[in-house]
């Protein structure tokens, strides 16, 4: 008899088992694939929050008057100095106060001249569209500016954003190529004027 009721209990565990069987894989099924350890979607995430912390957002992201004081201007994310801001030369140094910035927070005169913060945006006419990632690493590990051309000018700290590792500037690469593109033509650099009775720079030769 106990063997009768033994065999009549196998076939009901088989069941169970095989109904808990696919409980099991149809969860799994259900549940979004985690992206692989570096990957794009991981690298983009990590970018944000290394542009987050390093408050790349305080100059490249201008500021505008809000209801509780000055705020970001998040519909020009990242996009540097607004070139619809035309500026006054900048007031002369007194003092120790050697640097001035303007409200916007995105333009900044000082003993090397006068710089705009740029547009890291990825749109290819006057952002970041036609950089790759190696140039800007090397960019933000040497000063220059399109990894090649003039330095690049204070307040932008790239000698402590050039610390990062080769993996954490990728990733802030990776970020930067996926904010909304956005057309601003930011000014150009301005060297700061050759005081009076300093030699001037030899002109160089017109490229042929």
């Amino acid at each position: 008899m106990r063997r009768l009721r033994s065999a009549m209990r196998l076939p009901a565990l088989a069941a169970f088992l095989f109904t808990a069987a696919q409980l099991v894989t149809g969860a799994a099924a259900a549940q979004p694939a985690k992206p692989a350890a570096g990957s794009k979607s991981n690298a983009v995430s990590r970018g944000q929050y290394l542009v987050a912390i390093m408050s790349c957002n305080d100059c490249h992201t201008p500021l505008k008057m809000g209801a509780s004081g000055p705020e970001p201007d998040m519909t020009r994310l990242l996009s540097g100095h607004p070139e619809g801001i035309k500026l006054p030369p900048p007031p002369a140094p007194s003092g120790p106060w050697i640097w001035s910035g303007v409200g916007s927070n995105s333009a900044f005169a000082g003993p090397w001249g006068i710089t705009y913060s740029a547009n890291l945006t990825p749109e290819k006419n006057t952002g970041l569209g036609i950089w790759t990632d190696a140039m800007f690493v090397t960019a933000m590990r040497q000063g220059k500016h399109m990894a090649t051309s003039r330095p690049i000018q204070p307040p932008m700290p790239w000698q402590w954003i050039g610390k990062a590792t080769d993996e954490d500037l990728k990733a802030i690469f990776a970020y930067l190529k996926s904010v909304p593109p956005i057309a601003n033509h930011v000014p150009v650099y301005q060297e700061p004027p050759t005081p009076a009775g300093a030699a001037k720079k030899p002109a160089e030769p017109a490229k042929k």
